[in-house]
């Protein structure tokens, strides 16, 4: 027979194969052209359709042949299960050793037959075999039977009680677990609307001038009284001199004045003195000036002369003049105590115009001092912003000093606040240190929201009002914990945790 009568007598057998065959036969062809494509599903496909047909003969097999009609259905089920598992390699072989299968059968009708059973079966052998191996390798090596099957059903079996056992334990430390985190953590409030805060101390100079030195950098810490500019100090020091030579002036005047107080406690009583006793020395003679003008009134016409009646009524007139003109001079002479005072004023306004010149003295010293900018508290340089070089003026700020108090200012919303007292335990943890694990205790609870302290807080009578739960600032105190080689800087998010008596 010819390659061609044997083709043709092979596709008439193939025509008169049943339908089932058929389907599994184009199946198999189009898995092959497809195998590259998708690893052989059509292959795999194929097969399932001939041992879906060898189940179908299987059961026309006489009654003697159930025991091998089992073990082969085994074998089938262990196929199936591991057909996922099987390489591509296997898979093409299985593939090949099936169309040798299907071209050894198309020699006649009934060899075809027998032949595919045979085949099948070595297939199933082969397939039973790669199982072995795997399980082998996996297993050990043992052989799977259908005993070892009962046997790890059973030990399957035996571990249930004891994987029920571990689950109820399991559900247990859960349960216990949820029971402690509730009673430990019932009575913990924390917030992340947290951050650290403290003092900033502005610093400005006192005085207007040219900076000719910087002697800090930015976050350098200093202590108390360290300077941190210098100012250029020559104006200042000639407004010293000069207002030190006014001072000097005013000494010497008060000096003088005091020695004319003490003149003026000698010379004002004198005089009222010599006042007084040229007033009775005037009155003395104007008593004589009197006497002779009577006495020439009393004498007749002709013991005397006119001119001598004169005389002496002009001698009384004068006399007279003098005793009115000593009794001035005693009138102006007599306010001692007076005079002595206004000599005594005078030296204290001397005084205290010195006085002010000693102040102008002490401001222009100051100022000669205010020319070195000096830290007023132990803190961080921050936000500098001055350099050698720069006029700067008075009042203006230069730089910041962080202090080293930090504490914590904690939001806590309106309806956290039943129970939080002063002095209750806070654990602190740093968003920007994990590790550090501060301990402290609150310190006050402000009274007032932070809306209320806004710069424009909330008009709640007006307009339409929607209820938003307020935030309330908590100064929370740091007791331990910080590190002195980790600055703790301020404004850094924190998470405190308030233990509620």
């Amino acid at each position: 027979m010819t390659p061609s009568d044997a083709d043709e007598a092979h596709a008439q057998d193939d025509d008169r194969a049943p339908p089932r065959r058929r389907a599994r036969r184009d199946v198999l062809e189009i898995g092959r052209a497809g195998e590259r494509r998708n690893g052989g599903r059509g292959a795999e496909h194929a097969r399932d359709l001939d041992e879906d047909d060898g189940d179908r003969r299987s059961d026309d097999r006489p009654r003697g042949r159930d025991a091998d009609r089992r073990r082969d259905d085994d074998r089938r089920d262990d196929d199936r299960d591991d057909r996922d598992g099987r390489s591509r390699g296997e898979r093409r072989r299985a593939d090949e050793d099936e169309d040798d299968r299907q071209d050894r059968g198309g020699q006649d009708r009934g060899g075809r037959d027998r032949g595919g059973r045979d085949d099948r079966k070595a297939d199933d052998d082969k397939k039973g075999d790669d199982k072995k191996g795997k399980d082998g390798e996996a297993d050990g090596g043992d052989k799977p039977t259908g005993k070892d099957s009962e046997e790890s059903q059973n030990r399957r079996k035996s571990r249930r009680p004891l994987v029920l056992t571990i689950v109820g334990i399991v559900v247990l430390l859960g349960l216990a677990y949820a029971v402690y985190y509730y009673f430990t953590h019932k009575n913990l409030i924390s917030t992340d609307d947290a951050y650290t805060d403290g003092y900033i101390v502005a610093v400005a100079p006192r005085v207007s001038g040219q900076v000719i030195s910087l002697d800090v950098v930015d976050n350098q810490f200093v202590h108390k009284g360290d300077p941190l500019i210098h100012i250029d100090p020559r104006p200042f020091a000639f407004d010293r001199d000069q207002a030190k030579g006014r001072v000097d002036s005013d000494k010497a005047q008060i000096a003088n004045q005091k020695l004319g107080v003490e003149i003026a406690k000698k010379n004002f009583p004198a005089a009222l003195q010599l006042a007084q006793a040229n007033l009775l020395s005037a009155k003395a003679q104007l008593q004589l000036q009197e006497a002779n003008n009577r006495r020439q009134q009393n004498l007749p016409r002709q013991a005397t002369t006119q001119q001598e009646v004169d005389t002496t009524s002009s001698g009384q007139q004068q006399a007279e003049a003098q005793v009115a003109q000593a009794q001035a001079r005693v009138t102006q002479a007599e306010p001692v105590t007076q005079s002595i005072g206004q000599s005594e004023t005078q030296v204290n306004q001397l005084q205290g115009q010195a006085e002010q010149n000693v102040a102008q003295l002490g401001q222009a010293e100051l100022n000669l001092e205010f020319t070195v900018v000096r830290a007023q508290q132990d803190g961080w340089v921050t936000r500098r912003n001055v350099d050698t070089g720069n006029y700067v003026t008075s009042g203006t700020q230069i730089m910041s000093l962080v202090t080293p108090d930090v504490w914590v200012t904690a939001n806590y919303k309106e309806t956290e606040l039943d129970g939080m007292r002063p002095g209750q335990k806070v654990k602190i943890t740093v968003d920007a240190y994990p590790d550090l694990d501060l301990q402290g205790h609150v310190d006050s609870v402000q009274h007032g929201s932070g809306s209320k302290f806004s710069a424009f807080p909330a008009e709640n009578a007006t307009g339409n009002f929607v209820k938003i739960v307020q935030r309330v600032p908590v100064k929370i105190v740091i007791d331990s914990g910080l590190k002195p080689d980790e600055p703790l800087p301020l404004g850094v998010s924190v998470e405190p945790t308030v233990t509620l008596k």
